[in-house]
């Protein structure tokens, strides 16, 4: 997952909506979102290489999802896969601060990584680079390949767009509006673009919300509200190179706790 633009109790009837866009190599194999026969609460697309997911919600209202921290110098392949921690806590009964508590001392086994858990009544991040649990506080979030909130363009332009849509009376439940949100081609001029390292060139495929390219780039969005009632919908929408949908996931359940 490389961009995660969340409303966190800043909606009276939707405690949690979360728009995302998962960036990816084109050649790593995943599966859609779908519930997985042998994981059967947890709905989620799969990593096809290492089997864990960077999205995923459960029948009891359970919500992880997992981004990368963007540093080149930092690709150690016998490191453990960062998307197994998503799965992990979804077949957790642990709230997230606990489960974080637990994970926290051995991180470093990881790959860098920024992780949102929530099962309903809290929402928590934790960044493995600061090391440290937060309860994100109520309002609209935005988390790349760097620190929660780090402003980025990409990231106050999705926070920017989230917060539009509430402050507009968004009501009806529709999911369409998030979309567009995460949607967004805008590039972003050479000045105000972050340095991570991976030179001026990749900087500007990476700093659109919505990548397009033949090898690397957007690979799927989702949009995921739960209302107050615990009822969810959850829809995920695979991208091509063009950023065009090419398939289309849609489930709605009602959570049991």
């Amino acid at each position: 997952m490389c961009l995660i633009a969340f409303a966190w109790k800043a909606h009276a009837e939707f405690p949690l909506i979360v728009a995302a866009n998962r960036d990816e190599w084109r050649d790593r194999a995943a599966a859609p979102a779908h519930w997985w026969p042998d994981r059967q609460a947890i709905l989620a697309g799969r990593d096809l290489k290492a089997g864990g997911t960077w999205l995923g919600v459960t029948r009891a209202g359970r919500f992880a999802a997992i981004t990368n921290f963007r540093d080149p110098t930092e690709r150690d392949s016998s490191k453990p896969s960062r998307g197994a921690m998503v799965v992990d806590f979804l077949e957790s009964a642990a709230s997230p601060r606990d489960f974080l508590a637990a994970l926290a001392p051995g991180a470093q086994r990881y790959n860098a990584f920024n992780l949102l858990l929530g099962d309903g009544r809290s929402l928590c991040y934790f960044g493995s680079r600061e090391g440290e649990i937060l309860d994100v506080p109520p309002g609209v979030h935005a988390l790349s390949n760097h620190l929660l909130d780090e402003p980025w363009p990409k990231v106050t332009r999705a926070k920017a767009g989230v917060e539009d849509l509430l402050a507009g009376g968004w009501r009806d439940g529709g999911l369409q509006p998030f979309f567009d949100v995460v949607s967004d081609t805008t590039g972003v001029a050479d000045e105000a673009l972050p340095d991570t390292g991976v030179g001026i060139e990749f900087e500007r495929v990476l700093a659109p919300i919505l990548i397009r390219g033949e090898r690397y780039g957007t690979r799927c969005s989702t949009v995921v509200a739960f209302d107050q009632s615990g009822h969810a919908q959850f829809e995920e929408r695979t991208r091509g190179p063009d950023g065009a949908v090419t398939g289309t996931e849609h489930f709605t359940f009602s959570s049991v706790r």
